[in-house]
């Protein structure tokens, strides 16, 4: 009898045990999960966060009209750096980064638009009078998240990475900002499309930050360039008081 009841004891805690031994592993990957990404714009922006994601473990392709004269900046970056076209970036990344000059939207929403459709973008284009004429006018007029939407409508869009310079990114990012008092430097992001702002936040999490999300695609008007939401290197708890979302 007794060794009825030992044997039964046994066989559930066994099966309990390889239950929870198949779980672990799921949660562990999913905790631990990485993706393709590929970085349109390889400049300031695209190469700190984009190195920012290969230093986490990330396969990153960064695209050029001419990828070879990237082969230096991946080389450097080790084996989960590529170079690419944009076509062959957008193709290789299960989210795209588009990281180049504001003007350049309109002719790249013609070149490379289409294949953006249904894609995870997250948009760090900042518009500027001098260098952007009658798009900056645009943006002044619609909101810098409307006049992306416009260019990348197929896209699923969320604005990240634009709200400071690029050399404040590089500092803090990573193991950078793993000192400061009170926590990482917060990220704001705004889209429409609760997946792609959960990959959006993961990869803002990846890359050194922590990420703030102010609300829909046009609520990224709140931290365009020129907004009292621009510029701030703080904590997410000090970020959202200055944007009031705490209210």
């Amino acid at each position: 009898m007794r060794s009825d009841r030992f044997t039964r004891r046994t066989a559930l805690a066994l099966a309990t045990g390889l239950s929870l031994a198949s779980a672990v592993p799921a949660l562990a990957q999913d905790g631990a999960k990485k993706i393709r990404i590929g970085v349109i714009g390889a400049g300031n922006i695209g190469s700190t966060i984009g190195g920012l994601w290969v230093k986490d473990g990330h396969e990153v392709m960064f695209a050029s009209r001419h990828p070879e004269a990237l082969a230096s900046m991946v080389s450097d970056l080790g084996p989960k750096a590529k170079a690419g076209t944009p076509e062959e970036a957008i193709k290789f990344g299960e989210a795209v980064f588009v990281a180049v000059p504001y003007k350049a939207y309109p002719d790249l929403a013609k070149e490379i638009g289409p294949a953006l459709n249904g894609k995870i973008v997250l948009d760090a284009g900042n518009a500027t009078q001098k260098r952007d004429g009658a798009l900056y006018d645009e943006v002044q007029a619609n909101g810098i998240g409307a006049t992306s939407a416009k260019y990348f409508p197929g896209a699923k869009l969320v604005r990240a990475f634009n709200a400071a310079n690029y050399k404040v990114f590089a500092k803090e990012g990573a193991d950078g900002g793993k000192d400061r008092t009170g926590g990482r430097m917060a990220i704001p992001i705004a889209g429409d499309d609760p997946e792609a702002l959960k990959v959006a936040s993961g990869l803002v999490r990846d890359a050194g930050f922590d990420p703030v999300v102010v609300g829909s695609i046009k609520d990224a008007d709140k931290f365009a360039m020129g907004s009292p939401g621009f510029g701030h290197d703080v904590t997410a708890p000090e970020l959202r008081e200055k944007l009031g979302l705490n209210k």
